[in-house]
């Protein structure tokens, strides 16, 4: 498992290994500062891991990038897999991963976080991005609209107003029934349960894949 680290350069990616989530070999840092949002694929593609993260530069803008890894330690090949749009739109300034990639037959549904910058602070909104099963490179749909944002008075209002923040997905016993785990304004745990399928069924016709 990956996880955002604190260090004298800021926040980085550490690895911890472990067989039964109770013990753990921690690693250390694996992709250094500023970077988090991370999550492993659940399998490897061509012999190689794959991680998703969310590096920030200087210029301000944070993009969804992946790396790759023959044996979880040294990284390479990185790779912007997907821009934050500039302009009005929902995901303008910044965007990351949200939940680790949930694999489904028609391919790795990502669930991940933009934010658009108001006069009254950052607004925090989720959309969804499908990538092709057998190459995660290969976006295959991104939606347009958001599909969840800050709206109950625990959302909007806490330590940080505006924001709603999925970090852990369960899908039900029946398969189809999405448990999302996600923080609001910074100050409580909440949980959110949405239809797989529908989510599924909404992205081919709300996607647009352009970057402005």
């Amino acid at each position: 498992m990956v996880y955002t680290s604190f260090s004298e350069g800021g926040p980085g990616v550490s690895l911890a290994l472990t067989r039964d989530f109770k013990h753990f070999d921690h690693y250390g840092l694996i992709l250094p500062p500023e970077d988090k949002d991370a999550a492993l694929f659940p399998r490897r593609f061509g012999g190689h891991w794959a991680i998703i993260h969310r590096p920030v530069p200087a210029s301000g803008s944070a993009h969804i990038w992946i790396s790759f890894s023959p044996d979880l330690r040294h990284w390479g090949s990185h790779r912007v897999l997907l821009p934050a749009r500039r302009g009005a739109w929902w995901d303008a300034r910044k965007i990351g991963l949200s939940t680790p990639p949930i694999e489904t037959a028609a391919g790795w549904l990502i669930l991940y976080h933009g934010v658009r910058m108001t006069a009254s602070g950052c607004l925090y909104r989720i959309g969804l991005v499908l990538l092709d099963r057998e190459d995660p490179l290969k976006v295959l749909y991104r939606s347009d609209e958001w599909i969840f944002g800050p709206l109950a008075p625990y959302e909007r209002i806490g330590d940080v107003q505006d924001v709603v923040f999925p970090t852990g997905a369960v899908l039900g016993a029946d398969g189809d029934t999405l448990q999302v785990y996600y923080g609001a304004a910074d100050t409580s745990v909440c949980l959110a349960t949405a239809s797989l399928r529908k989510l599924l069924d909404f992205l081919p016709a709300h996607s647009y894949l352009g970057t402005t």
